[in-house]
């Protein structure tokens, strides 16, 4: 203790004597000087990425209003855009006319059945047959439709925004919050509320842990932290609600969140953590533990986003395959999400979002007193929702019951697993990481894997093409559990790696435009053509007909 009397002792006469006749006011403005550029440069160093990209984007900018750039640009797009529209036109519709206008003379309800049986027919993909990645989460069983269309006929109608008018329904949407709860651990203080999906599940839980931050801790530059393998809805949540995205990089081997740069990201504006239970391209589980130990550490909300895993992992241990530790029982952990539509069976449009407590859900509420039209509150971003994709997710969860949960777990966790064995037997394959649920990634040494995806589409399979780097996967559901379909698809595989080894020239498709965007360093032009793609879907009809009295043709008797 002496020492160090000693040597500040030292350090203050030094001070002084350099200080000796310079006027105080040049010193305030020295220090204060040194301590904004100090935070300056702190600032900097912490941003560098952001301003890495700024003026990679200012530079691409500046190039893109050179006059024959721009014209070459456009070129392209046009081209793009046509190519685009050509594909859609010549879409299979079943056959029926395209309309721009109502019908002078309404359809009568057999000519209104007969078209849309001819359109739900249109498509070259035979999604039953188990060959697309993660299409479709149910089909199997024709008396869960038969039940799903009955029960949907009978709330067709019903609006849970009036839950005075519906109280059957605020009473089928809490029980199915508290169903899954329960699956999750959560215990008397947690809480949560159905979304329209996951998409508005993780925006919602992005809006409360900012306001708890900006309420509790005085944040109003909110910044998330998460793996650039986390879903894209994050990005979604970040542009809508003004959050700054700090996205780490994966463990190159075993495809989870860096930890270290996770730590690293962490700043006083950090308003959430996120894990991946399990993400979607590479369908690996971050160390949620070890996330929930930081968000602890920080005091910082720790989302777990288990859209994709949400009825597998709660199963996975009564079927024989016991995941790492992700729910509530993981200690700093404070929302997660759980898509009710993917493997809970329930038709598209249903999700739930959980809290451990309800000062973060009261976070998440929209609620405006004032309003002339009365007092308007909401917990979700929707005023008026479909009662009946309440009722049909309900009546989903306690037709299948825990049984039939475990067992369609089992049955999908083994097919993956058996596939996942499979693929490491083919030389040329190597896979993301070791994946524990439903998806299955993988890339190839030696060989274009986006060329060899196309071949596979020519030959009717459907996996999902992957970026940065560059893969397919399969995300397996109940559809894929047929006896014989992971053999069908290895042997698929090895014959099209055999076929772009003897001819390596890439097909048209998928593999070339993620070839050609992976390329292309100027990523807002991938951004417009996007866009493009977007427009084109609801303006892709050929030209307008009259539809003055024209009926659909008759349906067959």
């Amino acid at each position: 203790m002496e020492v160090l009397r000693e040597y500040i002792s030292r350090v203050s006469d030094a001070v002084e004597e350099a200080a000796e006749g310079v006027e105080a006011w040049v010193l305030v403005v020295l220090t204060a000087g040194v301590t904004l550029g100090s935070i300056t440069l702190l600032d900097l160093y912490r941003a560098r990425q952001d301003v890495y990209q700024s003026v990679r984007q200012w530079v691409f900018l500046m190039v893109r209003r050179i006059p024959a750039v721009r014209r070459e640009i456009s070129r392209q797009l046009d081209q793009t855009r046509s190519e685009i529209e050509n594909k859609m036109f010549n879409t299979d519709t079943g056959g029926l006319p395209p309309m721009h206008a109502l019908p002078r003379v309404g359809w009568t309800g057999e000519e209104v059945v007969a078209a849309a049986t001819k359109v739900l027919g249109a498509g070259k993909y035979d999604w039953k047959q188990g060959r697309i990645s993660g299409g479709a989460f149910s089909g199997t069983k024709d008396a869960l439709t038969k039940l799903l269309t009955e029960v949907y006929g009978r709330y067709a109608l019903s609006n849970p925004l009036h839950s005075d008018i519906f109280p059957g329904v605020r009473k089928m949407e809490a029980e199915i919050v508290k169903m899954t709860l329960d699956l999750f651990h959560g215990d008397k203080e947690a809480c949560g509320c159905m979304t329209t999906g996951g998409s508005e599940s993780l925006l919602l839980a992005v809006k409360a842990a900012r306001d708890w931050c900006r309420e509790e801790k005085g944040i109003t530059r909110p910044e998330m932290v998460l793996c650039y393998t986390g879903h894209a809805g994050f990005d979604k949540a970040a542009s809508i609600l003004a959050i700054k995205l700090r996205k780490v990089a994966m463990d190159p081997v075993t495809g989870k969140v860096d930890l270290r740069a996770m730590r690293r990201a962490i700043t006083s504006n950090t308003v959430m953590l996120v894990a991946s239970a399990p993400n979607f391209p590479h369908g690996i589980i971050d160390d949620v533990e070890a996330v929930g130990a930081l968000g602890q550490a920080w005091n910082i909300p720790v989302h777990v986003d288990c859209c994709m895993g949400g009825f597998l992992l709660p199963f996975m241990e009564a079927a024989g395959y016991p995941p790492p530790p992700f729910d509530f029982r993981v200690p700093g952990v404070t929302s997660i999400s759980a898509d009710t539509h993917k493997y809970g069976q329930a038709p598209k449009g249903s999700s739930v979002l959980m809290y451990r407590s309800p000062e973060f859900l009261h976070h998440q509420y929209f609620v405006t007193p004032n309003w002339p039209g009365g007092i308007y509150a909401t917990s979700g971003v929707p005023g008026s929702r479909a009662g009946g994709l309440v009722a049909v997710c309900w009546a989903v969860m306690l037709y299948i019951g825990l049984e039939g949960y475990t067992t369609a777990t089992r049955d999908i966790i083994a097919t993956a697993r058996k596939l996942k064995d499979q693929l490491r037997q083919v030389p040329e394959v190597e896979l993301f990481g070791d994946p524990l649920t439903s998806i299955v990634a993988f890339r190839t040494n030696g060989v274009n894997i986006l060329t060899v995806g196309d071949i596979l589409t020519s030959r009717g399979w459907h996996l999902t093409f992957l970026q940065c780097p560059p893969g397919l996967h399969l995300c397996l559901t109940s559809l894929q559990t047929r006896e014989g379909l992971v053999e069908e698809l290895v042997s698929d595989l090895r014959k099209a790696i055999e076929d772009v080894r003897v001819n390596p020239t890439p097909v048209e498709g998928l593999g070339k435009v993620y070839g050609t965007a992976a390329g292309i360093p100027d990523k807002s032009l991938l951004g417009d053509t996007a866009k493009m793609f977007l427009g084109c879907y609801y303006d892709t009809l050929s030209k307008p007909i009259q539809t003055n009295g024209v009926h659909p043709p008759a349906p067959a008797k």
